[in-house]
């Protein structure tokens, strides 16, 4: 038992330490002034010795810990569902209500706080606020009992699938940092990001074409979305995410508030997605089963997008997350610099591939680089190669470039596909290691 606190305790002292460390334990980005680094050292449970140090209880509790500071932070905002996981207060999400459904449903006292319009897709989102008075779980049993034909759930929040046991270190900034040559860039290429805002002033996305939606036009970066979408198609002369030079379509679902991460803002983003016809979506969240995002989620694919998630840091015997876990979304875990699978990586039949996810950088806000350990930047490594193998929505044309990337997997597990590592590791080449680039010594 000692052990397992000390290693929660250890984890979240780091994560509270560290510049943009908020995101990378799962909290909505909140901005950090950055500490100074004289050295460079490794993330806990980077080696082996430090891996075998974490417990997996702690692992599984330390989303649900941060979860529980969400809440007590912002009460008037956010409470638990009946599982613990964080949803907004008083507010629900319908899906596809007809007319005569929304007026019974207003008749009981219930206010539309929006709608989402089907943004050339056949979806319609209505958030709805509950009855003065009425608790946010006794008006969902009201809603389903006024509309048992309808699909209602509550509006869940969905962190960010950094590790939790990550200690971001600063890294040299980029100065002196070329452009890649224009041959080695993907043309015609888009990709989509649902997550954090990204730092697009960061000099890791010199010359990159990158088209941004909510937040009301406002730029909010985070440290999160920033790693993401550098690993992405980040172009530097020391640095290349997958999918350099493709056009990134980065949807900022949290803006920097506390409501942020919500089942509303990520369907928004997914139509938002789907207007503009990006065909492959990485989304590196993890939350609860939501049956409107589960909806929305399958419709996406059956129009031929290829959703990729990452699969989730509770721990191998936790739960699954989602949406990674729902069907067909291509769920990735990550490796370290070793093929082994990190001791926080969710397992089950919901991994799809394994890609890179310890021993090395990406892009951190507001310049620089730092080391980053997770399922999250896994993910985008998936995503940037799937990208090229689907230029517009195809569900025939989805199928084949999920299967051709199969076909480059290197098999580390058990016979077949295996819980662990799904169909195989790929994009093993693209990790790019701390000592590519200086560390900055004060």
């Amino acid at each position: 038992m000692a052990l397992r606190t000390a290693a929660r305790l250890f984890a979240l002292g780091c994560a509270a330490l560290t510049g943009g460390a908020t995101a990378q334990i799962g909290l909505p980005p909140v901005r950090l002034p950055p500490l100074s680094t004289p050295a460079l050292t490794s993330p806990i449970g980077q080696t082996a010795a430090g891996a075998a140090s974490l417990d997996t209880v702690a692992l599984t509790s330390l989303r649900r810990t941060t979860g529980e500071q969400l809440i007590r932070q912002n009460r008037q905002l956010i409470e638990a569902d009946p599982n613990g996981e964080p949803m907004l207060r008083g507010e629900l999400v319908a899906l596809d209500l007809s007319a005569k459904a929304l007026e019974r449903i207003l008749a009981a006292g219930f206010v539309r706080v929006s709608e989402q319009p089907p943004d050339g897709a056949d979806t319609r989102i209505d958030v709805l606020r509950a009855p003065h008075g009425m608790s946010t779980r006794r008006a969902l049993r009201q809603l389903r009992d006024l509309e048992s034909a309808a699909v209602f759930d509550y509006d869940h929040v969905y962190s960010e699938s950094a590790s939790a046991a990550d200690a971001v270190t600063s890294m040299a900034g980029s100065e002196g940092i070329a452009a890649a040559p224009d041959g080695e860039r993907i043309r015609n290429v888009r990709v989509g990001l649902i997550d954090g805002g990204v730092q697009l002033a960061h000099s890791v996305f010199h010359g990159a074409s990158i088209e941004v939606s909510g937040c009301d036009g406002r730029a909010v970066p985070s440290a999160h979305g920033t790693a993401i979408a550098s690993l992405l198609i980040g172009d530097a002369a020391a640095f290349h995410g997958a999918a350099p030079g493709a056009r990134l379509y980065a949807a900022d679902v949290y803006c920097g508030r506390p409501t942020g991460g919500a089942v509303d803002a990520i369907v928004a983003a997914f139509g938002w997605l789907h207007a503009n016809q990006v065909a492959v979506i990485n989304i590196s969240l993890v939350g609860p089963d939501n049956q409107i995002l589960r909806q929305v989620v399958k419709q996406i694919i059956a129009r031929g997008h290829i959703v990729v998630a990452a699969v989730g840091n509770d721990g191998p015997a936790a739960p699954p997350l989602y949406p990674a876990a729902y069907p067909d979304v291509v769920g990735v875990t990550a490796v370290d610099a070793h093929r082994r699978a990190l001791i926080e990586a969710e397992r089950g039949s919901q991994v799809e591939f394994a890609a890179p996810g310890a021993d090395m950088i990406a892009a951190s806000y507001p310049d620089g680089y730092s080391i980053v350990r997770g399922t999250s930047f896994a993910a985008p490594l998936v995503a940037g190669l799937l990208a090229p193998r689907l230029m517009a929505p195809d569900p025939e044309g989805a199928r084949l470039a999920i299967a051709s990337l199969a076909r480059d997997a290197i098999h580390l597990g058990a016979s077949g596909r295996d819980a662990t590592y799904g169909l195989g590791l790929v994009a093993e080449k693209l990790r790019v290691a701390p000592d590519i680039i200086q560390v900055r010594r004060e």
